[in-house]
């Protein structure tokens, strides 16, 4: 792969970059009155399709097509974001047992922008063709299948899948070639396995559940991570003080909501060393994590207003959301 290509998509990117919405922009958005309004503003800023009226949803799913579009347009090698597409993927994997198993159907439960929408991956699941899926998707399809059926328990399904994915993400992040993509695999599958520990403490969660659901990453010492869990509320806190995510140590004593924010700004950190870096997929990433921060914080905005919450605690959530 030569560096040109790259050299090619960045400048597309960074044309693209000035048109990303900035805390003036989503101050304006803020201040519309109705949820009308604020779809109106956004509107008029080009969100959406521009034949069509749209409502939010069908506004907000236009916009994470045109990005992924963009991307797909620009980038010399698309495996290089399966890191990015496999949270849709095993989620899809997730609806789709669960709907086979209680015969229940949920409207928009599905995505259908990842490579096996919605009704495909249905089918897969309802035919029992695990040869259809990714190498490392069939096992943990077959055997969640499996335990829903016998157990109908939910959550223990989830957990089988989630772990699936985040050793998906971390795999693919080795396999890219790419020390940004590399780097924020890594930093997704702790920020996750942290964030299981967090639960799993509050709730009393056994070791072997931890076991369960974590995934090993290069970052955090698992079992470690763990015995920091069972030892009481601050163990994880003095656990992660000896890592590179000691700057969550502080932000989870202060609070949850605190330490959720501080995982989003260690996730922006990982991308920003190598973004301004003109002949790497890092500026790519950076945009296409950016663009969907930026359709998250106006969802949050517009279901807020849709809702009748006062702008204080519509703001309280984009902060949490939107670094």
């Amino acid at each position: 792969m030569s560096n040109t290509k790259y050299t090619y998509a960045v400048a597309r990117i960074r044309a693209l970059e000035v048109s990303l919405f900035s805390d003036a922009v989503i101050e304006q958005l803020l201040a519309c009155r109705t949820a009308e309004q604020a779809l109106q503003f956004v509107r008029e800023k080009g969100w959406g399709d521009v034949s069509a009226d749209g409502d939010m949803d069908a506004v907000l799913k236009c916009e994470e097509e045109k990005a992924w579009q963009v991307i797909r347009e620009v980038a010399p090698d698309m495996h290089v974001f399966d890191v990015l597409s496999y949270p849709k993927l095993y989620h899809n994997l997730k609806a789709a047992v669960k709907e086979v198993c209680t015969q229940m159907q949920t409207p928009g439960i599905f995505y259908d922008d990842c490579d096996i929408p919605g009704s495909e991956m249905l089918q897969i699941i309802e035919n029992k063709e695990f040869s259809k899926l990714p190498d490392g998707m069939r096992q943990v399809a077959e055997e969640a299948l499996e335990t829903m059926l016998h157990t109908g328990d939910g959550q223990l399904c989830d957990i089988m899948i989630d772990k699936a994915a985040l050793e998906a993400i971390y795999k693919a992040g080795k396999a890219s070639g790419e020390t940004v993509i590399e780097n924020y695999a890594d930093t997704t599958v702790a920020i996750a396995d942290i964030k299981i520990a967090v639960r799993s403490q509050k709730t009393g969660k056994s070791a072997d559940f931890m076991r369960r659901a974590m995934a090993g990453c290069r970052s955090v010492d698992i079992e470690r991570l763990i015995g920091a869990a069972l030892s009481g509320p601050d163990g994880i806190a003095g656990y992660l003080e000896g890592t590179s995510y000691a700057g969550g140590a502080d932000a989870l004593r202060e609070s949850p909501s605190a330490f959720e924010r501080w995982c989003d700004d260690r996730m922006t950190e990982t991308l920003k060393a190598q973004k301004y870096d003109n002949f790497s997929v890092g500026p790519l990433l950076g945009y296409l994590l950016a663009r969907e921060n930026e359709i998250k914080t106006v969802r949050i905005i517009l279901t807020g207003k849709q809702n009748g919450f006062p702008d204080d605690a519509i703001r309280e959530r984009i902060r949490e959301m939107y670094v």
